[in-house]
């Protein structure tokens, strides 16, 4: 699977929806997209995990910097982030924990989820 992010919106949330690797040569390509999201005046952002099945440390500290960033717009970060993940479970999930920074995340089990009020996060 080759790696990409593709954007859309979802009522007042930008969606970025990551596929593939993220890793040290990947994730440049996620933190110029979220930049330039922010760029456009979006400050309510849900990265989508559900597609990732390898995450390494360079990926790991692009998610905390756009957490970063988007504090400092006073917005919202959520991530997707499944129990089930791509193809073995969710890396994502698996390494945000083992690193003992998943808690500094706001995550969800889905879309719908992730971009309703109302949804309460995952607990940690």
């Amino acid at each position: 699977m080759a790696f990409n992010v593709t954007g859309v919106e979802k009522g007042e949330w930008a969606v970025l929806q990551v596929r593939g690797e993220l890793d040290l040569m990947t994730s440049p390509v996620l933190r110029q997209r979220v930049h330039d999201v922010v760029a456009e005046g979006h400050h309510s952002l849900v990265v989508d995990l559900s597609d990732v099945f390898f995450c390494d440390s360079s990926g790991v500290g692009v998610l905390i910097a756009a957490r970063r960033l988007i504090r400092s717009c006073q917005g919202q970060l959520r991530l997707i982030l499944p129990d089930r993940g791509a193809e073995e479970g969710s890396h994502v999930n698996r390494v945000l924990g083992a690193l003992g920074v998943r808690r500094l995340f706001d995550c969800h089990p889905d879309l719908d989820a992730a971009t309703t009020d109302e949804a309460d996060p995952l607990s940690a």
